[in-house]
């Protein structure tokens, strides 16, 4: 394995709970072993990114609700090709060339997987994209 691989795999979290089984499809294994262990590295990140994302939008999100919030996240992430696409690259750029190689085989259920852990991190973590100006 490449030095690049090696120090990837390396700087990765452990996630404990993550189980994987001999019968999982590919695409869930892909999921366990390389999209949440990268997604949890680059979280800070991805909170940071949309508070950009936000703000190059006229900070509109922070006069929503709650329940507008959420799906605020999830329209910016599914509508938004070129947002979306710098999160995929955000993401893509972590992987080794294995999983690459097995990314692009499937690449389009893969991208479907990654974007809606994304959605899901960004709604679980929402409080953390509050104004800094409006918290005390």
């Amino acid at each position: 394995m490449s030095d690049r691989s090696n120090d990837l795999l390396h700087i990765r979290p452990d996630i404990k709970s993550t189980q994987i089984h001999p019968n999982m499809s590919l695409g869930e294994r892909f999921q366990n072993e390389t999209l949440r262990p990268i997604l949890k590295f680059q979280n800070s990140l991805l909170i940071a990114l949309f508070k950009n994302y936000i703000r190059k939008h006229k900070n509109t999100f922070y006069e929503l609700s709650l329940e507008k919030r959420l799906q605020y996240i999830e329209n910016a992430i599914q509508k938004d090709v070129k947002f979306r696409n710098s999160l995929k690259g955000l993401i893509i750029g972590l992987f080794t060339v294995d999983e690459y190689n097995t990314y692009i085989q499937d690449s389009s259920a893969l991208n479907k997987r990654m974007m809606n852990m994304v959605v899901e991190r960004l709604k679980d973590q929402v409080q953390l994209l509050d104004d800094p100006v409006l918290s005390y």
